[in-house]
């Protein structure tokens, strides 16, 4: 009777913890979940870093930056997040234009202003976003590394890159693209950079 006591008793206790275990992966996986929306809901839009970028030129030193050095600035603080972070820094696809990489919805938001002219900041509200340390920090070196360099120079730059000239194909140069610049392609040209310590 004793050992079938205590048989039972076992059982009963190994059913106990198996459903503890089974709730405890529960909540950690609604937990995961959880995070996940939020992460998804506070994710920057390129809208935002835009902002972010724009008030970065120094208006009353003489700087400025016109809408195609814009886009090119925004394309590499998305790839070298993506390359250092394994994340995104702003949640809106980037296509391989003929000009270069283009996130269409800040192309659309400055096309009244010719492409290489000075985008007039001073007339633009700025929703500046606030940025983790790290991933300022970074961007920050983006800018410092890119900004000095004319919008012609960055768009030759990205031209010469893998990740736009994948996406392309064997379109030419000027032809029009909608094509998608992975994310997976930045990652991948970038991270032999990171590699070789440049």
């Amino acid at each position: 009777m004793k050992m079938n006591w205590l048989s039972a008793f076992n059982k009963y206790l190994l059913k106990f913890v198996r459903v503890c275990f089974d709730f405890i992966l529960y909540l950690c996986k609604n937990r995961i979940e959880n995070h996940k929306v939020i992460k998804s809901i506070t994710m920057n839009t390129a809208h935002e870093i835009s902002d972010w970028i724009l008030s970065k030129i120094d208006i009353e030193a003489g700087d400025s930056i016109s809408p195609l050095k814009l886009q090119k600035i925004l394309y590499y603080c998305q790839a070298w997040h993506l390359t250092i972070f394994k994340k995104p820094v702003f949640d809106e696809r980037i296509e391989a234009w003929a000009k270069g990489p283009v996130v269409p919805s800040q192309y659309k938001r400055f096309a009244e202003t010719p492409i290489y002219d000075s985008i007039r900041i001073t007339n633009i509200e700025l929703h500046i976003p606030k940025l983790d340390k790290n991933t300022e920090e970074l961007l920050i070196e983006v800018i410092n590394l890119y900004g000095e360099r004319s919008a012609s120079y960055l768009e030759n730059l990205t031209h010469s890159e893998n990740p736009w000239i994948e996406a392309r194909g064997n379109l030419e140069p000027h032809r029009k693209s909608s094509a998608e610049i992975s994310h997976k392609s930045m990652i991948d040209f970038y991270s032999t950079f990171k590699k070789h310590g440049k």
